[in-house]
């Protein structure tokens, strides 16, 4: 290590011009690629294509012709009508009208055009009035056929639509307030190109004012966050850079010394991106925080060395004794923290979300560019500034020991880390204790929506059209009763409860109809019966109802008679069609019908909408169009003929938004006022917890589908994955600091600022309910490397002190100096640096500035507090045998504890990577662990090891 810290050193410095150069030709190369940027904002990509979630999804879209749609809410509270007045629903029409124009050429298909689906458009000009047009007919009508020219004709238009349920909440508020347009569209990544042309449609349109206009839905949101997502990596991280610039200019006070780590944090930057793209990846969400995450950690040991540099530099040394004594100090701190925050981040390689794994791997990736270019570069560019330049710099010309309050500041917290070491010890675990609390009460929660700040026009959309309306979030609940499931199960209570009515209609000519009834309902619910094959129960009833008509007596003409009308009325309703066509069995739509109100009723869901739903107004409008008819009918030849009539309306098509042609799968419409992934897992376990608990008429599978869901499916996996990639990486980052220090113990005590730092960090995050969502998972990854930062650095520079002095009490005040001054100056560059991504207007950029500014604060004072205090109470503990030549190896103990360590991190990764269970790894692992402590104790018995252990008890006598 010497030699090469040595090497790379002497050759910065005596060549430094082409070490310049070759920084400028790779920056230039990689970023070269950057032009080449494709952007991806799709959170749907969190989840790997193969995914049985996203697969199903598409199916399922594919099967029920459904789209992603952008939502428009117009709200009139001024008008005493609402919106329904003429001058209202004349712009309603209007922006329908032109919404309908909003295509443009398809790119993946030539001659085609893709944009807002017309035909499956949701608005009051372009659905049907259901109504009754003379007895036992139904009439399809325009709601809207055109703009009212009065206020009676838009109240008309009014109690039209409110005598539709299936619109009431859903496109009509129940007050008459408020209107939604829904706008599906032939691809989603279409969605901010539509709600920009529709914003400039409603700023042109005369009378707008009058109204509230609003355009959301979840599309929207992703999309648009795409596209702001960029105009501030242009605004954010340069005013991150300039906050940081300023700072340091303040600590170093020469202007030339400073532009190094911003050069640095460009360069690593600029080719870690171009490197990402030029691989052919695209800038997802996470991928756009690269530059957010790489900038402090690329500038943190620019600032080790600046600050050092400061100390050291006299004119008597001259620049180059100077950086050759800072780069001797510093070399191997700085190696292993970049190690050590690389293994953190390229820990996210292991979760199952592919856009983090990249994230995680690319800024691993510019961890390393970034120390490389600041071990060469930095003392370059020194060597390049003309020894003129630094006058009156560094500690002996300003003597700033003396006079910053900052160094008076240390000075205390050394003083009480020594005198009240016990105290701090005590606080410390207090604040951890109380801190684990906090963490039980985090929530795990996202949502797209809320990624915007409350004043955004699209959260301000979300929140109103939310209030007006059954919810803005789709959520798509798929039954299926295919022929495997169709075999079998209780026949339809419906054709029971028919059978019997059938009796007590015949009863006067058919006086055993009664028990004839009883007779056939226990036929038809015997198992022999039930377990046969939907298409085969028609023939199987025939032959038993014959075979049992053939049993009685010859003297018992009324019971024959009975028994031959009733077993008639049976087959002529269609067995077959009670399973082959399971949603048209009015069973199974009341099931369906009742999970519905049970959701609504339990406000998980705002709105819901099925084929039973359809079935219900259409039964309504052929009957009397009265209230109570409002109801599913108890034939099922009555279900079909609703149907039937259904697809004479103007939009035939849209039945088949809610069930397949064949009735064998269906799917059900849930709108939520929530896009909280914690509502939509609500909404899921309710619904399981039915299913438990009210057996369906008919076998039903269900499965879920929509984006609301897919979203609570890569957040699970995410958090997990998080979980696991961060222990793994824990464990890594323990192995390299005590192979580092040589010492399992050094390496837990080099752990303890980690730990209370993440502990801190997100127990505060369980106190205040800030939600665990996508930002602050990663950060998880940032905390580990900032925290063993500065951990590596000052127990480096404390066993350095203790061997210089011989004592910890005389190398405690030391270490309150240039080292404790270097952490401190970081703290303060980083968390001040980074509070400017508090002025942006997206959330995931708010989260990370308040968040860094608080690892780097309190990762920073952990280190100063706990490290000196730990190490003043064990002193002893810890530096018995600092001295000693004994290598790692020769040390049976050590190579024991690291040798369970990587055994513990290589089971924990087969188990994430492989999905390997876990008992088969504990049955893998415990064997290993023996094997392990055999091979460590025969290395630390082997011959040479006996010699040095021989040669230091000679150095001791």
């Amino acid at each position: 290590m010497k030699d090469l810290k040595a090497t790379i050193t002497r050759w910065s410095v005596e060549h430094y011009k082409r070490i310049t150069v070759m920084m400028i030709l790779f920056t230039v190369i990689t970023g070269d690629f950057i032009p080449l940027i494709k952007v991806d904002t799709d959170p749907e990509n969190m989840l790997s294509k193969d995914e049985p979630v996203r697969v199903f999804h598409n199916k399922t879209k594919e099967k029920f012709d459904l789209s992603d749609m952008v939502i428009v809410g117009v709200i009139n509270e001024e008008h005493e009508h609402g919106v329904f007045n003429p001058e209202t629903l004349g712009r309603i029409y209007e922006l329908t009208e032109f919404a309908k124009t909003l295509r443009w050429p398809d790119k993946e298909e030539s001659g085609k055009t893709a944009g807002v689906i017309e035909a499956d458009m949701i608005a009051p000009s372009v659905v049907d009035h259901i109504g009754q047009g003379g007895p036992g007919t139904i009439k399809f009508e325009w709601l809207m056929p055109t703009p009212p020219q009065n206020q009676k004709q838009a109240l008309e238009i009014r109690d039209k639509a409110m005598s539709n349920p299936m619109f009431e909440g859903t496109m009509v508020s129940e007050d008459g307030r408020a209107i939604m347009i829904f706008l599906p569209l032939t691809d989603k990544h279409l969605s901010y190109r539509v709600y920009k042309a529709l914003n400039e449609k409603i700023a042109s349109m005369p009378g707008s004012e009058n109204e509230d206009y609003h355009i959301t839905g979840l599309p929207v949101a992703e999309d648009t966050f795409g596209v702001e997502m960029f105009i501030q990596m242009a605004i954010s991280a340069p005013l991150a850079m300039l906050t940081i610039f300023i700072l340091m200019l303040l600590f170093f006070r020469k202007l030339v010394l400073i532009i190094s780590p911003m050069i640095i944090a460009m360069v690593s930057v600029i080719s870690t991106m171009g490197l990402l793209i030029g691989f052919g990846y695209p800038v997802h969400i996470m991928s756009s925080m690269i530059p957010i995450f790489l900038m402090p950690i690329a500038v943190v040991d620019s600032v080790h060395i600046l600050s050092e540099f400061f100390d050291v530099y006299d004119k008597s040394k001259g620049r180059r004794k100077s950086i050759e004594l800072v780069m001797e100090d510093l070399f191997s701190p700085m190696l292993y923290t970049s190690l050590t925050s690389a293994a953190g981040f390229l820990s996210l390689a292991l979760t199952p979300i592919p856009p983090v794994q990249v994230f995680g791997v690319f800024v691993a990736i510019g961890i390393m560019i970034a120390w490389l270019f600041t071990i060469m570069f930095v003392p370059a560019y020194i060597m390049m500034i003309p020894e003129k330049r630094l006058e009156n710099f560094g500690m002996a010309a300003v003597h700033e020991e003396k006079q910053t309050p900052l160094t008076r500041l240390l000075k205390i917290a050394g003083s009480v880390t020594w005198k009240y070491a016990k105290v701090v010890t005590v606080i410390l675990v207090i604040l951890v204790v109380a801190a684990v609390w906090g963490i039980t009460k985090i929530q795990i929660n996202d949502n797209p929506v809320k990624w915007f700040v409350k004043s955004h026009p699209i959260r301000q959309a979300d929140i109103a059209l939310n209030e007006h309306f059954g919810g803005t979030y789709m959520a798509y609940l798929v039954l299926s009763a295919d022929q495997q499931q169709q075999q079998g199960g209780a026949f339809p209570q419906s054709q029971i409860k028919a059978l019997r009515e059938e009796a007590e209609n015949i009863k006067q000519d058919y006086p055993k109809s009664i028990q004839a009834a009883d007779e056939i309902s226990a036929l038809l619910e015997s198992k022999q019966l039930t377990e046969a094959d939907a298409g085969k129960r028609a023939e199987l009833f025939a032959d038993m109802a014959d075979e049992k008509i053939s049993r009685i007596p010859a003297d018992d003409d009324e019971l024959f008679y009975a028994w031959d009308e009733l077993a008639s009325f049976v087959r002529s309703t269609g067995l077959e069609q009670q399973k082959a066509e399971p949603f048209k069995n009015p069973e199974t739509l009341r099931y369906m019908q009742n999970l519905q109100q049970h959701l609504e009723s339990e406000g998980l869901i705002g709105k819901s909408s099925s084929v039973a739903d359809v079935v219900k107004k259409v039964h309504q409008e052929l009957l009397d169009g009265s209230e109570e008819n409002y109801r599913v009918p108890d034939e099922q030849a009555m279900v079909s003929e609703c149907l039937i009539q259904y697809q004479q309306s103007h939009r035939p098509g849209d039945l088949w938004h809610f069930v397949t042609p064949d009735y064998t799968e269906s799917v059900m419409w849930f709108q939520l006022t929530s896009g909280d992934n914690k509502d939509m897992e609500r909404a899921v376990a309710e619904v399981d917890k039915y299913f438990r608990e009210n057996t369906p008429p008919v076998e039903l599978a269900h499965k879920w589908a929509g984006l609301t869901y897919i979203n609570i499916v890569w957040q699970e996996k995410m958090v997990f994955g998080m979980l696991q990639s961060f222990l793994g990486s824990f464990l890594v980052v323990f192995i390299m600091m005590s192979m580092l220090f040589g010492s399992p113990l050094w390496g837990l005590l080099c752990m303890v600022p980690l730990t209370i730092t993440i502990a801190a960090i997100y127990g505060m995050i369980g106190f205040i309910g800030k939600d665990y969502d996508m930002p602050v998972a990663v950060l998880s990854a940032l905390t580990l490397g900032m925290a063993v930062d500065f951990a590596i650095h000052f127990l480096e520079r404390s066993r350095a002190a203790f061997q210089k002095h011989g004592n910890w009490k005389d190398a405690a005040p030391e270490m309150f100096g240039e080292p404790a001054r270097a952490i401190s100056r970081n703290v303060l560059v980083i968390a001040i640096g980074f509070l400017p991504l508090l002025a942006a207007p997206l959330v995931p950029y708010k989260t990370v500035g308040i968040f860094l500014c608080a690892i780097m604060a309190v990762s920073g004072i952990i280190t100063l507090l706990a490290l000196p205090s730990l190490i003043t109470i064990a002193s002893k503990m810890f530096f018995r045998g600092l001295e000693q030549k004994k290598p790692a190896g020769c040390k049976c103990g050590f190579c024991m504890v690291i040798s369970i360590s990587v055994t513990l991190l290589i089971a924990l990764n087969l188990h994430q990577y492989w999905q390997i269970g876990a008992t088969r790894l504990t049955w893998i692992s415990l064997p290993a662990v023996p094997v392990l402590i055999i091979i460590c104790n025969l290395i630390s018995r082997r011959e040479s090891c006996k010699i040095i252990e021989n040669e230091n008890q000679n150095d001791e006598n």
